[in-house]
């Protein structure tokens, strides 16, 4: 959608124009969380942060993931990967198979990310109600 017609739709409609402008602040929230996360949380806690978020957007507890694209997420390497999975999963949190994590224990999985995880998605469910 060209942005003129967009400026204009959120013009002719106060309702779009609210609920567009909720979405950038939920979203400027969420950003200033990663790189919040980033620069202060160890590996495991940005890894159960981001594994909470991609389960909140997918039905059921299995998520397609691989290693490598984990790495590429975290901003880190392949082995600091491998080895972030396998303390949750020691922890009971997780169960990694090939491409495929499963969330075993979901609240124990928001204690791993000390913090790092639910200020930005507490904001969306007030904003929008429902899963974020």
């Amino acid at each position: 959608m060209p942005a003129e017609v967009l400026r204009e739709a959120m013009m002719q409609s106060p309702a779009l124009h609210r609920m567009l402008m909720r979405y950038a602040h939920t979203f400027f929230i969420q950003t200033t969380y990663t790189a919040l996360t980033n620069g202060r949380s160890k590996v495991e806690e940005r890894l159960a942060r981001w594994l909470l978020m991609a389960h909140d957007r997918v039905d059921g507890d299995d998520l397609p993931l691989t290693h490598e694209f984990l790495s590429i997420m975290l901003g880190v390497r392949r082995p600091g990967v491998t080895i972030a999975l396998r303390t949750l999963k020691q922890a009971g949190l997780i169960e990694p198979r090939r491409g495929t994590i499963r969330i075993m224990n979901r609240e124990g999985l928001k204690k791993a990310a000390n913090g790092a995880y639910g200020a930005p998605e507490a904001e969306f469910q007030k904003l929008f109600g429902g899963k974020s």
